[in-house]
């Protein structure tokens, strides 16, 4: 493998970059929790095991090459988004302001789906699995063990998400207090479904890498 380091300083910069698997960390975090954070984390680290697998083999490439195939799934992942955030101002509007027995059972089910909404929002972006395609092979020998160079690489950049989600979730914990009022709840759901509708028109706009 060729400037590893390099490598590793560039995954930190791409990893803390606000996008979509942000946008959800936050959400369940603040709504549900850091078990909602925590399990939304393991479905973005699953998701992206996956792209990891697909880039090894060359499934991305054939994703990445296929007008078709990258249009579906670029509008299955800007469909989900795009529900995500309706859901999230739909809660928005049905919300109540006292908590009830119903209320804490919905909660406990949010934190179920967690990891379901993590999963599908990383897995479903086409862009991720391009991103596998044309990033990794930067900082791969030709003549050196690909398969191999491919899997460290992937999991570098994995564990490096773990590292700043764990960051991530801590920081958000330590401002629960206020996070977790009923106003900022509002504003909450409000901001992160807007930004989840506007991921997924964006996703949907996006045009495939020929």
């Amino acid at each position: 493998m060729e400037n590893f380091y390099l490598f590793v300083i560039t995954c930190v910069f791409l990893v803390i970059l606000p996008g979509p698997d942000t946008a959800i960390m936050t959400k369940n975090t603040l709504t549900v929790g850091k078990q909602g954070g925590f399990k939304t984390m393991l479905g973005i680290c699953c998701a992206l095991s996956i792209h990891t697998l697909t880039a090894i083999v060359g499934l991305s490439a054939i994703i990445a090459k296929s007008a078709l195939l990258f249009s579906i799934f670029k509008y299955v992942g800007a469909v989900y988004l795009i529900y995500l955030g309706v859901k999230s101002l739909w809660t928005l509007r049905n919300k109540e302001k006292a908590e009830t027995t119903e209320t804490v059972a919905k909660n406990k089910h949010k934190n179920k789906s967690s990891f379901k909404q993590g999963f599908l929002t990383n897995l479903l972006n086409p862009k991720i699995a391009v991103f596998f395609l044309t990033f990794l092979p930067q900082f791969v020998n030709p003549g050196s063990r690909t398969f191999m160079s491919f899997l460290i690489l992937g999991i570098t950049y994995i564990v490096l998400t773990v590292v700043w989600y764990l960051f991530y979730i801590y920081l958000l914990n330590q401002i629960s207090a206020f996070m977790k009022k009923p106003k900022t709840q509002k504003v909450i759901e409000g901001i992160t479904g807007t930004i989840l509708i506007g991921f997924g028109i964006k996703l949907a706009l996006e045009k495939a890498h020929t």
